[in-house]
């Protein structure tokens, strides 16, 4: 019973992003937003809501490393998700097509995750106001990043697809605004069943808790990323597409730092598994080549322009792997 729930929750996860993509679309080409922007706050906010209760519960009932697992290991399934799409839709180049502001959103990914793997590695077990400093940290450089990419100009998104510049005329901002926020609500709602069957799973399967939360239910938390880059994608909005990707791995850094303020037995950083700094390791070193990918010029080739999202895919399986043995 627990596996048609899973699949159902899924379906309906599938459905809501599928909606929550549109109206940030809207959103984007009708406001003073832009793609870029939406898709690093807005949409990546909404996506990254299971991830805050998974988390969350992962916390209350003293099982830290599924909620640190489920932190590190969605950003890690993150960028697995923009390879793959990148990959998949190829010949259209995407990283060529990409605004030049996402390179800011991805170099303030890199240092909060570099934050976050020197953290494991001291185990500094300091504590304000019971928050771990580390933790307070990572959240006051969220902030300050994120108040000078929101001046950075937006990009304007061009499209050739009348059907959908004709859905997007028809569509108030008003009525976006709102189908956003009923979308985001019912993603939160089944992105919980999604984790609670998940662990459920996970449970039954026998299998260890930070594997469980970097691996599978990470997996299961990113299912609205995945669909929603796909979604706008097929609306041909590629800001909005990595936008989203590279503010739902920011914004999943300040879930880690709320959840250390849930957390009230010392630094969150400090307490949970080794296991974790292979996580935080692998995720730095793909999101060097994802800033690679994003900083390169015109590729002479397919072959040349496919390597940064060849290696993240080999990398995501590689750390995977890493995390499971230990």
């Amino acid at each position: 019973m627990v596996y048609v729930v899973f699949l159902l929750a899924a379906a309906l996860t599938v459905f809501a992003a599928m909606k929550l993509s549109k109206y940030a679309d809207v959103i984007s080409e009708k406001t003073a937003m832009g793609g870029m922007l939406v898709g690093t706050v807005l949409l990546a906010a909404a996506t990254s809501l299971p991830e805050v209760t998974t988390s969350f519960s992962a916390v209350v009932i003293g099982n830290i490393d599924i909620a640190i697992g489920n932190m590190l290991g969605s950003n890690l399934f993150n960028l697995l998700i923009l390879a793959v799409f990148d990959l998949f839709y190829r010949r259209k180049k995407l990283y060529h097509l990409a605004s030049s502001s996402h390179l800011y959103s991805a170099l303030l990914g890199l240092f909060l995750m570099l934050m976050v793997a020197l953290a494991l590695v001291l185990r500094i077990d300091y504590t304000i106001l019971g928050i771990g400093v580390d933790s307070l940290l990572v959240l006051v450089v969220y902030l300050i990043g994120m108040l000078v990419i929101s001046r950075l100009p937006s990009a304007p998104q061009e499209s050739d697809d009348e059907e959908t510049d004709k859905e997007i005329k028809t569509t108030s901002v008003r009525h976006a605004v709102i189908g956003f926020i009923i979308a985001a609500v019912g993603i939160m709602a089944v992105g919980t069943v999604l984790s609670v069957t998940g662990d459920r799973i996970a449970v039954i399967t026998g299998m260890g808790s930070s594997f469980v939360g970097s691996f599978l239910i990470a997996a299961t938390t990113s299912l609205p990323e995945a669909v929603s880059v796909f979604a706008a994608l097929r609306l041909k909005n590629v800001n909005l597409a990595i936008g989203s990707i590279l503010g739902s791995n920011m914004f999943n850094m300040v879930i880690l730092a709320v959840s250390d303020a849930v957390y009230q037995e010392g630094s969150i950083l400090t307490d949970v598994a080794n296991s974790h700094i292979y996580t935080a390791i692998g995720i730095t070193a793909l999101s060097l080549v994802l800033i690679w990918a994003l900083m390169r010029k015109q590729s002479l080739s397919s072959w040349t322009y496919n390597i940064p999202s060849v290696v993240t895919v080999i990398g995501y399986f590689v750390v995977s792997y890493l995390i499971f043995i230990s």
